[in-house]
């Protein structure tokens, strides 16, 4: 049996798009009366090997208070927008009309909102009001992996018809000015905002997804994710990401290798979430692999910084228009809240 194909991605990004150097120094001239240990923790910036980023909203906006409801209407308005943007150009590039897509799955961590978002999306595709709804939130960083492996489980459950995927993240909607931790400053040096969907059928051109490996690691809750706090979601993880993906990435991949009866040293791609420059090496070097095997994480880092469950979706469209098929076995790979690890295995 052949496994779901990859018919299409498409891309989208709201319109700031922000030197990283202007949001360092802007969080500088923010955090300096605050902050004592603020010159010894700006160099976050610059380390983080990024380029531009697009933001929700224009700097001069984070600058001040907001509500939680108030970033939350945000979230649902350019969050539907960029699902939008990027679900058209999807199905656009699949060649294929709305109306045979059977099943959407919407991934998103950064804002809430009830109905979730491909309520509306659905109507304003025109897909049809019979179409499943699969909603993921919370699967933060692992959701763009995670989301499409469910994602290709349901083409099966939508004979003749094509699965949508959406991933959609306004990280910076959920900055918190008035926090004053390092947590907080390392969240605002790496990132941003975007949305990513895939359009997968029964039969097609693009990569075949042959299996998925997740694993939650037990009680380990507080390595990553959101406290929710009076003005909205702020940012908890851990400095150890980079030693956690060292230590438990290549079991994780025997593990799934071995699920999937394919040896490690089949794995020709790499298709990585670009969570940080320190958590890209920790993939190479855990893995004994090259970094260029993951050169289109580092790009898609340097150009659009870390849009959570969308950046995967990124580097897997950059991949698909630099590397031609050569039947070769792939994996992409995520590490999110949970905490927990997602990986596809893909033939391309």
């Amino acid at each position: 049996m052949r496994g779901p194909k990859i018919r299409s991605v498409g891309l989208a990004v709201p319109p700031y798009a922000l030197r990283q150097n202007d949001i360092k120094q802007f969080a500088a001239a923010l955090f300096q009366e605050k902050m004592g240990n603020l010159e010894r923790l700006l160099p976050v910036f610059d380390n983080a090997c990024i380029a531009v980023r697009h933001l929700a909203q224009p700097l001069e906006w984070y600058a001040v208070p907001h509500t939680f409801a108030e970033a939350n209407q945000l979230y649902e308005k350019i969050g539907l927008d960029l699902a939008e943007a990027a679900s058209r150009q999807a199905i656009e590039r699949a060649e294929i009309s709305p109306q045979e897509i059977g099943a959407i799955v919407l991934v998103s961590s950064t804002g809430i909102a009830t109905p979730t978002l491909d309520a509306k999306l659905i109507q304003r595709l025109g897909l049809s009001v019979h179409s499943a709804r699969v909603p993921l939130w919370g699967l933060g960083c692992a959701g763009g992996v995670g989301g499409l492996a469910r994602s290709a489980e349901l083409v099966n459950a939508v004979p003749g018809r094509a699965v949508l995927m959406v991933a959609v993240e306004l990280c910076s909607l959920t900055f918190q000015r008035n926090d004053f931790s390092k947590s907080n400053l390392v969240g605002a040096g790496i990132f941003a905002d975007g949305a990513a969907a895939v359009v997968l059928t029964a039969d097609g051109e693009g990569p075949e997804l042959l299996g998925s490996h997740s694993t939650l690691f037990e009680d380990t809750e507080d390595v990553m994710g959101w406290d929710i706090v009076e003005t909205g979601l702020k940012v908890r993880f851990s400095r150890d990401i980079p030693n956690i993906v060292r230590r438990y990435l290549p079991d994780l991949m025997d593990q799934a290798c071995k699920q999937w009866d394919v040896s490690q040293g089949d794995l020709q791609h790499f298709v990585a979430h670009p969570g940080g420059v320190k958590v890209i090496e920790a993939y190479a070097e855990s893995l004994g692999i090259p970094a260029e095997k993951f050169a289109t994480a580092f790009d898609v880092l340097k150009n659009y910084g870390n849009m959570s469950s969308a950046s995967v979706l990124f580097v897997l469209e950059r991949f698909l228009n630099a590397e031609p098929p050569n039947g070769k076995y792939g994996v992409m790979l995520a590490l999110g809240p949970g905490f927990s690890s997602e990986q596809v295995l893909f033939r391309w």
